[in-house]
């Protein structure tokens, strides 16, 4: 896939393309790419997602002011590029972005750039001042320009539509299971190993700090999950605390994500981790002391090794 910024100035040939922030590229998203690529397809044609970073609700405030990503542009590269898309062009969203009518904002990054020829709207989508590109003024656009034009039916779980709203709703209840429902995948986060306070290796569980580079990465709600944890190319079983740390540090002002790898033995530190998300095991709490932690601890892991052992998830060792 390739990866272009702002405006692009050559012809793709007979182009598909889509508008929108697509985060978190769940099974709403997949539905457009798949119809994206196949419409390409039957067009000879190329397949390309415009998209916008940062989150616009993110520049613009709009009450969103504690907004958090469900992918950081990396991340959301890497899918979109899994799901086959040949073209990604990132719009950098700015104050004076927002104010661009959105049958402009077609003419001047589409129509007039790349020669736009069919667009694939998703379900219930707007972009452009004021929200006005919506798919029946799209459609009038489509006329004026001389494009082609489709909208794509919303995907359903449980016959509820599927939003990044809605992802990000389950993930901060720590509802880990209906969040990869609705992602068609586990969530996930990366980060950097950093030194913490060494008491886990004390007790027998060797802990790694995360430290997320991006701020607005969304982290689910506090408490102990199952988790696998990538490690180069290999997948080992993972036990994340992401909370407070009550019973060692009394509390942090704000939420710490460390990772316990289970039978694993190296130094992981100034390395990156990928942490896929699998079952939320239990909350968060403050114990009397640390042989109480310890015991607890003990618990939670062999509660992680039964989750990998029925879900039958294979890892390396």
């Amino acid at each position: 896939m390739k990866v272009y910024r702002g405006k692009v100035l050559q012809r793709f040939k007979n182009p598909v393309v889509s508008i929108g922030v697509f985060d978190g590229v769940h099974r709403g998203h997949s539905a457009v790419v798949d119809t994206i690529v196949r419409r390409a397809a039957e067009f000879s044609g190329e397949s390309v997602i415009v998209t916008f970073w940062p989150h616009p609700r993110i520049v613009l405030g709009e009450k969103h002011e504690n907004l958090k990503y469900l992918t950081t542009l990396h991340e959301k590269q890497v899918r979109l590029e899994s799901l086959g898309i040949g073209h990604l062009i990132v719009i950098p969203f700015t104050e004076e972005l927002s104010g661009l009518p959105a049958c402009d904002f077609v003419k001047k990054y589409l129509a007039d750039g790349i020669g736009l020829k069919h667009m694939v709207f998703g379900y219930d989508h707007h972009f452009g001042k004021g929200r006005e590109g919506n798919f029946e003024n799209m459609k009038e656009c489509a006329g004026k320009l001389g494009f082609t034009i489709e909208q794509v039916e919303p995907a359903l779980y449980m016959g509820e539509r599927i939003s990044s709203s809605s992802v990000r709703e389950a993930l901060l209840s720590g509802n880990i299971k209906l969040a990869n429902s609705l992602l068609g995948y586990p969530y996930t986060i990366e980060g950097t190993i950093i030194g913490g306070m060494q008491l886990g290796r004390k007790i027998g569980f060797p802990t790694a700090n995360l430290h997320i580079a991006e701020p607005n990465k969304l982290l689910p709600a506090t408490g102990v999950y199952a988790v696998g944890v990538l490690t180069g190319e290999r997948l080992h079983r993972g036990m994340m605390n992401i909370g407070y740390r009550p019973t060692i540090a009394g509390r942090n002002d704000h939420k710490v994500p460390e990772v316990h790898i289970i039978d694993f033995e190296g130094d992981v530190y100034n390395r990156n981790l990928q942490v896929r998300f699998i079952e939320r095991v239990r909350d968060e709490k403050k114990f009397p002391g640390i042989k109480e932690l310890k015991e607890q601890l003990e618990k939670d892991r062999e509660a992680i090794r039964e989750i990998f052992r029925k879900q039958g998830l294979r890892v390396n060792r």
